[in-house]
């Protein structure tokens, strides 16, 4: 056993070396310039061929050094006060704080950050945000030496200088301009209690959303609130504010800020394109969105520039030779489109229309917006179909493979109008209040029996909707997803109507799942982002995630693609024929309830495309889609007019060049339902178009907008049909987000408001953060 002296040495010993090594990591390291911290990269956005599309991001928000005497008092006492209340009388360091950190790290756990102001400013002089016990020892060290050296006023001011507030700010300066638009020296006590706030985290506390689920504008407000609350009571304890002042404060409401503001290097689509492929990268890599508003990096897209053009001419040329806001306020006021291109096979985004501009419209309407899609979701109720088969009525509701029926195209379906919805086994399907569901068709006709190929090209309801109830509605969901339709964008799936598109993904995943038919039920979720290069070379690259998987057997795949190619050449879908005519093309109109949005949504071998449109008004507190009744001097809005134009002039340049694929031969597959009756073949009257109904069912499904007659009607390209119907005008209107859109609030499917009303709701935008 080793004598006292010998312990009593060998701990003497090891506590001098410790205060060795710390007195020279206190000699070497250096104190932070908060002016060289300031200096903040910018990201280099590449297009897919590798030509610059923007320089953009890290630091949108240019930092601006203020000094103490700039910075309110309230702004100091709110972030001590939320922060760190002893800051004034500490020494810098929170010995306890660090104790935690090591201990946690040693156990292989997660890191905390420096609970005291001084340690938080010295990890923000750091770029990179590594937790490692060397940088938290660094950290520490430069603490007690700032802490010994400098004044609390020059550590607070570099601190609140140096800090992140979210929306690309670093500083208060910057924090003050991008929130309030004001220098930080006129921040109110409300206004700087909330800044302070948003140092608990931007992505969290910013009122207009975040990005990731948990943080949509909804969210973030109600978070933002109690922070706030939380800031000014604390500020009462520590006896910076007198209750009485709080309480004034309290009762004028919390200080909302100003939506965010595009910077104008992102003017037009740009911005939509920056945005989507930040979100991804937040989404999909190991960058955290402060690390990549930090810039540096190199990030090389999907986008293809050429498409990108033809889109947004297609769009362009539509809009203003039909929409008039000012000629038809009424009906063309707040007119949004929305669309994208999808490679198959690969997944890449090519192309997408976020709306007029990105700097005024800040809602990417080609990502979620709310919008349901109608009878462009009927392809997934075939699918499921071909794939699971129809139940037996004889049997229970779950049932083996073996024990149900594979449905073949040629399957004959009773296409009349009004039919009462069905369970599978033959009794009638009733709600939870006890109601029946009395499908309508389109412009209420009875069509007698009809096989599903026919029902399909012609867009009959009641065939579709009771296929859906014999094959399982839960079925028809898992189809969807297996296309790639993400499950979030599935609500309402229990209701009959689900199987008429009350689901709303955005343009992004429709072209999406689209493509999957395109690819012989190969699915691969849409990317926007090749490669992300660091100052040290690569630092992701998709090659490392792509995931490719047959999502839909090969056959039902095929026989989908068979039956859509029908809709275009010879149903409500012609208007895409002139892409038809050089490259094999398969496609989908689709229309919703109360003329709210319009779709058509097609694909060769090599592409697939979906458009949007839909009316609503972006800039309204509360957003709700709007009827398109009379829009574009129409008597109505349906896939096949202005979407399927916009298709089909988009799809003409972005083919250019390409060698027709065919797709491949369909096999014959499952058998065939039903027996026909003598009813003649359908035929389109003016009055033909799909809708999908609201998902609350009635005693009687609401009346129905038609397609026009794809023979005996224009056509959308026909100009010198339409010529006397056109007008001049300006663009229209953009409109609402989904979550972690800045600004935006996803619309409602609620009837339009009496005029005078404010549309919408409050719900936060989104994004698609796998997009």
């Amino acid at each position: 056993m080793p004598s006292w002296k010998q312990v009593t040495g060998t701990c003497l010993g090891f506590f001098g070396l410790l205060l060795a090594t710390a007195g020279i990591g206190l000699a070497m390291v250096d104190i932070p310039d908060p002016q060289k911290t300031a200096n903040v990269q910018k990201n280099v956005y590449y297009w897919s061929d590798n030509t610059q599309m923007v320089i953009a991001g890290g630091g949108d928000k240019n930092r601006q050094i203020v000094d103490i005497e700039e910075i309110p008092e309230s702004m100091q006492n709110a972030v001590v006060a939320a922060e760190n209340a002893t800051f004034w009388d500490d020494n810098g360091v929170d010995p306890m704080g660090i104790a935690r950190a090591a201990f946690n790290m040693a156990m292989g756990g997660s890191t905390q950050s420096g609970s005291t102001i001084t340690q938080q400013y010295v990890k923000n002089t750091y770029l990179s945000q590594e937790q490692t016990l060397k940088r938290k020892f660094t950290e520490l060290l430069i603490s007690v030496k700032v802490g010994g050296v400098e004044s609390k006023q020059t550590i607070l001011a570099g601190y609140l200088n140096t800090a992140y507030y979210g929306r690309g700010a670093y500083g208060i300066e910057a924090a003050a301009r991008a929130y309030y638009d004001k220098p930080a020296l006129e921040l109110d006590t409300s206004e700087s209690a909330f800044l302070a706030a948003t140092l608990n985290g931007p992505n969290l506390y910013d009122p207009a959303g975040g990005q990731g689920p948990g943080a949509s504008a909804k969210e973030n407000t109600e978070r933002a609130t109690n922070r706030w609350k939380f800031a000014l009571r604390r500020m009462v304890e520590i006896g910076k504010l007198d209750q009485s002042t709080r309480q004034d404060i309290l009762d004028k409401g919390f200080p909302t800020p100003n939506p965010p503001k595009p910077a104008t290097n992102k003017a037009g689509q740009i911005g939509y394109l920056t945005d989507l492929a930040d979100n991804y990268i937040v989404a999909n890599t190991t960058l955290s969105r402060t690390e990549l508003d930090r810039g540096g990096y190199k990030i090389h897209t999907t986008f293809d520039k050429k498409k990108m053009a033809a889109l947004t001419k297609a769009v362009d040329k539509v809009e203003k030779a039909n929409i008039d806001p000012k000629k038809r306020p009424k009906t063309d006021k707040y007119v949004q489109f929305g669309g994208a291109s999808v490679e198959p096979k690969t997944g890449k985004i090519k192309a997408i229309y976020g709306g007029s501009d990105a700097t005024v419209h800040f809602t990417n309407n080609a990502d979620y917006t709310g919008v349901q899609v109608g009878s462009t979701f009927k392809p997934f109720v075939l699918s499921a179909a071909m794939e699971y088969g129809i139940r037996n009525p004889d049997l229970p509701p779950e049932q083996t493979e073996q024990q149900r029926t594979i449905v073949s195209p040629k399957s004959i379906y009773d296409g009349d109008n009004k039919l009462k919805v069905k369970n599978y086994d033959g009794t009638i399907w009733h709600n939870e209040k006890g109601e029946e569901w009395h499908q309508r068709n389109d412009g209420d006709r009875s069509e007698g029996d009809v096989d599903l190929r026919t029902a399909m090209q012609f867009s009959t309801n009641t065939p579709y909707i009771q296929l859906a109830m014999d094959v399982g509605l839960d079925k028809v969901r898992q189809t969807a997803e297996a296309a790639g339709i993400k499950k979030d964008n599935l609500p309402g799936w229990r209701s009959p109507s689900f199987a008429l598109g009350t689901s709303a993904p955005s343009a992004i995943r429709l072209a999406g799942a689209y493509a999957t038919f395109a690819a012989s039920g190969k699915q691969v979720d849409p990317y926007s982002v090749e490669s992300i290069e660091g100052k040290d070379g690569e630092v992701w690259n998709h090659d490392s995630v792509a995931k490719v998987k047959q999502g839909i057997p090969a056959d039902v795949a095929d026989n989908v693609t068979d039956v859509l190619r029908t809709v275009v050449q010879e149903g409500t879908g012609t208007a895409a024929k002139p892409v038809d005519a050089q490259w094999p093309t398969a496609g989908k109109t689709g229309t919703t309830d109360g003329n709210k949005s319009a779709w058509f949504a097609g694909y060769t071998r090599q592409l697939s495309t979906a458009i949007g449109m839909f009316r609503v008004n972006d800039q309204a507190k509360n957003q709700k889609f709007l009827e398109m009744y009379g829009t574009g001097d129409q008597e109505s809005i349906h896939g096949a007019s202005f979407p399927a134009e916009i298709w089909t002039e988009y799809m003409l340049s972005a083919m250019k060049g390409k060698s027709p694929q065919q797709f491949p031969e369909p096999s014959e597959l499952g058998t065939i339902v039903g027996e026909p009756t003598p009813t003649p073949t359908p035929t389109p009257t003016e009055t033909e178009q799909e809708e999908s109904p609201d998902p609350t069912p009635t005693t009687e499904a609401p009346p129905e907008t038609p397609d026009p007659d794809p023979t005996t009607t224009c056509r959308p390209l026909d100009w010198e049909c339409r010529q006397n119907e056109n007008g001049g005008n300006e663009n229209g209107g953009n409109e609402n987000g989904g979550p972690g859109d800045p600004g935006g609030g996803q619309p409602t499917t609620e009837p339009p408001p009496e005029e005078g009303e404010t549309e919408g709701n409050d719900n936060g935008g989104s994004w698609f953060g796998n997009n």
